[in-house]
């Protein structure tokens, strides 16, 4: 397959070019359009009962969604407020789709006890269709922002899914500005040429262009979630540059040997093309564990991000060497080194890790450890709009009505609903559960209950209220919704299936692993030294973001818990990034093998031919996810600093210094496999023509 690329490649370079042309103007084009179709409906998990409840509400209930104001700054009691006021609701109850307007002046707890700020609650009518809703929304929002005040804030329910979209293509946008500009630099000290650097970009583009075109389809037959343009984006830009970092060195290698540009890039695809195909597939095979789980966000992320990895592979595989047929002549070789220079530092590591392989591993895998201990006291939550970077309007709302208005105002509710068959008794019991429950009856005979928790929307205690609403309901036919039962249901769905997943990638890693080593204890080496890098990234994010210690720097805080969203991502996404490093450093050792090095020696080689490439694409991902954090936007921040670290660490400890270590230990038993499983992989695994080694000049 890899050899039929590489000749498609070659000989119709432009018919390539041009097919990816196509596809650059489709992502931009009608990929772009996934922007205004981003839902924060993350917790939601078909076939729970908070979902079941909820789709039950939405057939029968009238009620619909609902918007909420805040004006602030001038005493309410001014009669020119309060006269502007009063003209904006009446305006606004006349706007079609809306249901209610409360009088803030005559209701119970709209108006700041410090007579400093108001609320102006916007209820919609039900069974609106997406765009009369969108309409009513934005008129109203516009009609109450024409109120003469310091401070007018309008956010929640459906117009706050909007403005997370706005912030987070506006995100998008500042971090491509950021990165690209960052990398071409790096790109230019690495190559020492203007040609050779701007091609990793090329192909990144291509991976941002597919990142918005998935997601768009994606978004056809399911919700899209805010978090995945900035989580896609990121991991298609860094990947693409990965990739073609690696194509490119090895190209320039091969450059060495052979001065025909068509040969050198069969060889670069035969031996490099190898090792991405099978990176790529490792990844992909990562965010398999996503699709384990019930859960639409998870399923869609992991579905979406799989496609931008699979457009990144093949972008790899036939646009670069189309742009190195056509433009690889004014690509210089690499420059040739003396024997024994390339890759010394990298090289002497390797010596060092391997001859004090005890002592590398009985310091550097507690230290890991150490740092993954924050993982065993870690909490997931919901999220409010602490998450958001205070310049949104939703967290300019949700910060002054915390100023101004008692704790809990604004929680949403957690909501039961009572089926014309429950008990009398049973309605009083769970009514009594919180002061200040709201009843009302919706068609059908259903009753609707909605207690106030205390504290936040998705703290302990309101999934604590949602548990004990379960356990009074005694079999009657009684379901609970809204977000902290959603919390609850999520929270156990994990839990139920993480197993599941686990074992899925697990397996799937070994297999790949097997077929590219043809062993069976590197695979299993592999997957425990990744799982230390992984839990040292995910501890820090822990004590970071959900402890608080230094978070300010980050421009966060701590929240007593971690987003839902950036523990799953997190670690699917991690595991299969630490895939991509550990087979570029195998791949090298692989080929040192069958070049007749002995065990030990084929270690120093893999680490001296692939060190400085791994450490290289480390730093350029590290760039990538470090400019999407400049967002300030809390679940962003926490996705993108587990992957910096869990990069960073597995390509300088892990890859380093353990896997050295770890393989000097192992000996000749490293590339073990049972007799039955080595015919297997003799007789059906993947082979490559080897390419000859370029020839490096001794020094005289």
């Amino acid at each position: 397959m890899l050899t039929a690329l590489a000749r498609t490649a070659t000989r119709r370079p432009l018919t390539v070019i041009a097919l990816w042309v196509v596809f650059l103007l489709l992502g931009f084009g009608f990929g772009a359009g996934v922007f205004g179709r981003l839902s924060d409906n993350v917790p939601e998990v078909p076939g729970t009962e908070s979902e079941s409840a909820s789709r039950y509400l939405d057939r029968v209930d009238p009620a619909g969604d609902s918007v909420t104001a805040v004006v602030e700054g001038v005493a309410v009691s001014d009669p020119g407020l309060r006269a502007q006021v009063d003209r904006a609701v009446a305006d606004v109850r006349e706007i079609p789709g809306v249901a209610a307007v409360p009088d803030p002046y005559g209701t119970p707890g709209l108006l700041a006890e410090d007579g400093r700020a108001l609320i102006i609650p916007v209820a919609l009518e039900g069974g609106l269709d997406d765009d009369a809703e969108e309409r009513t929304v934005n008129d109203a929002a516009d009609r109450v922002k024409r109120i003469d005040a310091p401070e007018v804030h309008v956010s929640g329910g459906p117009l706050l899914g909007l403005q997370i979209g706005e912030k987070a293509q506006e995100d998008v946008r500042n971090a491509e500005l950021i990165s690209l500009p960052v990398v071409l630099a790096l790109l230019l000290v690495v190559f020492g040429g203007l040609r050779s650097a701007a091609l990793p970009l090329v192909v990144a583009v291509s991976g941002i262009a597919g990142a918005f075109l998935a997601l768009f389809l994606f978004s056809e037959v399911t919700d899209i979630s805010v978090y995945a343009i900035q989580v896609t984006t990121m991991l298609g830009l860094g990947l693409a540059v990965d990739y073609a970092l690696l194509m490119l060195v090895r190209f320039r290698e091969e450059r060495r040997a052979t001065d025909d540009v068509a040969e050198a890039v069969h060889r670069t695809v035969g031996a490099a093309g190898r090792t991405v195909l099978f990176s790529g597939l490792t990844v992909a095979v990562s965010l398999t564990g996503l699709l384990v789980f019930p859960s639409v966000f998870l399923r869609s992320m992991g579905l979406a991000v799989a496609a931008v990895v699979v457009v990144d592979m093949l972008a790899a595989l036939t646009l670069l060497p189309a742009l190195l047929t056509r433009f690889g002549g004014r690509i210089p070789p690499a420059k040739v080194r003396p024997q024994g220079e390339e890759g010394r530092v990298f090289a002497r590591l390797a010596r060092f890790s391997a001859r004090n392989r005890v002592a590398v591993l009985a310091v550097l895998a507690p230290a890991l450890l150490v740092l993954a201990l924050p993982v065993a006291g870690m909490r997931i939550n919901l999220g409010d709009a602490q998450q958001l970077p205070s310049n949104t309007e939703a967290r300019q709302l949700y910060d002054t009505v915390g100023s101004h208005f008692p704790p809990g105002t604004g929680v949403a509710p957690v909501t039961v609903v009572l089926k014309p068959a429950t008990d009398q008794a049973t309605v009083e019991r769970i009514r009594n559960l919180a002061p200040r429950a709201e009843t009302r009856e919706v068609p059908g005979g259903t009753t609707v209950v909605e207690l106030p928790p205390p504290g936040s929307v998705d703290g302990e205690g309101a999934t604590d209220l949602v548990k004990r609403v379960r356990e009074t309901r005694s079999g009657d036919p009684v379901e609970v919704t809204g977000p902290a039962a959603r919390l609850v249901d999520f929270r156990e769905m994990l839990a139920e299936r993480a197993p599941w997943a686990a074992v899925t990638v697990l397996a799937g890693i070994f297999v790949l692993l097997f077929a590219f080593t043809g062993s069976v204890l590197i695979p299993l080496r592999t997957i425990a030294t990744t799982l230390l890098s992984l839990g040292a990234a995910l501890g820090v994010v822990v004590w970071v973001f959900q402890d608080g210690h230094l978070a300010g720097l980050l421009g966060a805080q701590g929240l007593g818990a971690l987003s839902l969203t950036a523990p799953p991502l997190i670690i699917a996404i991690a595991f299969g990034l630490a895939m991509d490093y550990e087979l570029f450093i195998l791949a090298r050792m692989r080929e040192a093998r069958r070049r007749g090095a002995d065990d030990r020696e084929a270690v120093v080689t893999g680490l001296r031919r692939s060190g400085r490439v791994v450490t290289c694409a480390a730093l350029l991902l590290a760039v990538v996810f470090g400019a999407f954090m400049t967002g300030g936007f809390s679940p962003v921040l926490q996705i993108g600093l587990g992957l910096t670290l869990a990069v960073l660490i597995d390509a300088t400890v892990v890859r380093m210094l353990l896997v050295p270590a770890t393989m000097a230990l192992l000996g000749r038993h490293a590339w073990w496999a049972p007799k039955p499983l080595r015919r297997a992989h003799d007789r059906f695994g993947p082979s490559e023509e080897e390419a000859p080694e370029p020839q490096v000049p001794m020094r005289v």
